[in-house]
């Protein structure tokens, strides 16, 4: 069997040179590791340099969303398989990874004996779920991210809507809300409403604590 040029990408150095080693192990089939990136801006301009055959990609990068970008790998490079490598467990980015196109997904909490399986499967053009993932709510079984998701970026980013997201970023320019209003072109009352629930969601209680939190937590 052909060597499988592989593709990592992950904003943690250290990770992606011990997965390099983990994947070059595997017997059979043969995995080369053909490229490395530690951005979106940096993994897509490598994807379009060396079109590998597999790309094995984390959903949290500083300067894009991984979960998005899935829909536009998978356009440009229709011919790679894409998996998601990920601390990201809850079964909503799970799901939205494979409506967007992904391949697969495999979980940094499972082991590591299961990656060729992954790559296997994927390469022979089936679908991989990593063991004990799913794609809708178990009962009674509380996400692994919640006890840090105050302090995750990724996390919080995805409790906003889009257009509270929009509204958000024009308040940290300190914009009134008749401001947001016209430059949204929504009305005052829908501002506030946003501005209300933003605030719920991140837990703040004034516009002050709202920029300081937003900009402290890179969410603009």
């Amino acid at each position: 069997m052909t060597p499988i040029n592989t593709y990592l990408a992950d904003i943690h150095q250290l990770f992606v040179d011990g997965m390099e080693r983990v994947l070059e192990e595997i017997d059979y089939p043969k995995v080369n590791v053909v490229g490395k990136a530690y951005n979106a801006l940096d993994m897509m301009e490598g994807l379009s340099e060396v079109k590998p055959d597999l790309l094995f990609m984390e959903l949290n990068f500083t300067d894009d969303d991984g979960l998005s970008l899935i829909k536009k790998i998978k356009s440009e490079f229709p011919e790679m398989r894409l998996c998601v490598l990920s601390g990201y467990v809850d079964h909503k980015f799970v799901k939205e990874a494979f409506q967007n196109g992904a391949d697969g997904y495999y979980s940094k909490f499972n082991d590591i004996e299961e990656l060729t399986q992954c790559v296997n499967e994927i390469m022979l053009g089936n679908t991989f779920l990593a063991t004990g993932l799913n794609i809708t709510p178990k009962k009674n079984m509380k996400s692994r991210t919640d006890a840090n998701y105050m302090d995750d970026r990724f996390l919080l980013k995805k409790k906003l809507t889009k257009r509270e997201q929009e509204v958000l970023e024009l308040i940290t320019k300190a914009m009134n809300n008749k401001e947001i209003a016209e430059k949204l072109y929504i009305s005052d009352q829908t501002v506030g409403v946003h501005r209300k629930n933003i605030m719920r969601k991140l837990n703040v209680r004034n516009t002050v604590n709202l920029i300081k939190f937003a900009i402290d937590h890179q969410l603009v």
